[in-house]
């Protein structure tokens, strides 16, 4: 798909939702004229937000009720009072988030990336019955080494040292100018989709969310709660611990699963439906939006969840 067709333009309005002591944001297309038995969640990860999805969910709303929230901290989502940021706070937010938006009765089909997905994964974990289906991308798996992070393992650990890490993610917010607007795809991010993901966090205190992430991967000693969690679904994903139909999408090369990673991947889940995407950095949904929207339309009529 040519760059001239993945429009910058966000044709949503957001509503919002008070959560806990905070308030999210998010989209909500609403229930289409077909009566859709099924809601699509869609998680973005750091230092995104709904935006991301804003050229996938027109593929998808005409067959489903499609909703996808600004974490806390991220997009137009209010502030976390603790300024903690932890990932135990987010999945506090996040469940509270999902009873105040999703009814108990509505089966859910989500579709997630980055943190968004270990968000997702753990939700599903513990609402199984409630899960129609999982579709990810460039997510995170318990499995995942430093040397997976195709060449970032340097990076990511300078990232997580306090001096180095404050400098280069507060004050030169590098995770937005240079991991997605260099690194996001195999051709850079434009001008006009950076304004809208540089706009949240005009402030280095309003990246405070986007250094706190990579501290929490449960490598090398960090964070052994988010590492618990993480086993814990990946033993859920694992083949045979479920049915839920799975689709899954993988782009070269990628941050968080590499090609290599692919096949072992696929083959502890009991080889979900793969697709290749191409060549892609860690944000795919900036250079393939169309082909992951047909493919998620595609995989909710397969398995009748439209």
């Amino acid at each position: 798909m040519a760059a001239e067709d993945i429009s910058p333009d966000f044709p949503f309005e957001k509503k919002h939702v008070k959560t806990l002591n905070s308030s999210m944001a998010y989209v909500d297309t609403g229930t289409p004229p077909t009566k859709a038995k099924t809601t699509v969640v869609f998680v973005h990860g750091n230092p995104t937000s709904s935006y991301l999805w804003r050229n996938i969910i027109p593929h998808v709303s005409p067959i489903a009720r499609c909703v996808a929230p600004d974490l806390i901290g991220f997009g137009n989502s209010g502030k976390m009072p603790s300024n903690g940021y932890y990932i135990r706070e987010h999945v506090e937010y996040f469940r509270e988030f999902m009873e105040a938006v999703v009814p108990k009765d509505e089966k859910i089909v989500f579709v997630i990336h980055d943190w968004g997905s270990a968000l997702g994964f753990d939700w599903a974990r513990k609402n199984e019955q409630r899960v129609a289906g999982l579709v990810f991308m460039e997510f995170i798996f318990a499995t995942l080494t430093p040397k997976d992070f195709v060449g970032w393992d340097e990076r990511l650990m300078k990232m997580r040292d306090p001096d180095t890490g404050h400098q280069l993610v507060l004050q030169e917010n590098y995770f937005v100018e240079v991991i997605l607007k260099k690194h996001g795809t195999s051709k850079g991010v434009s001008e006009a989709v950076m304004e809208h993901y540089r706009r949240p966090f005009a402030n280095p205190a309003d990246r405070e969310p986007q250094w706190r992430m990579p501290n929490e991967i449960p490598l090398e000693g960090h964070a052994p709660d988010v590492g618990k969690m993480i086993w814990q679904y990946w033993e859920w994903m694992k083949a045979g611990n479920n049915q839920v139909p799975k689709l899954m999408f993988w782009v070269d090369p990628g941050m968080l699963v590499p090609p290599h990673r692919v096949k072992d991947v696929a083959e502890w889940m009991g080889n979900p439906k793969v697709i290749g995407l191409g060549p892609s950095g860690h944000f795919p949904q900036e250079e393939h939006p169309h082909r992951i929207g047909e493919e998620i339309r595609r995989f909710l009529i397969e398995n009748d969840l439209q």
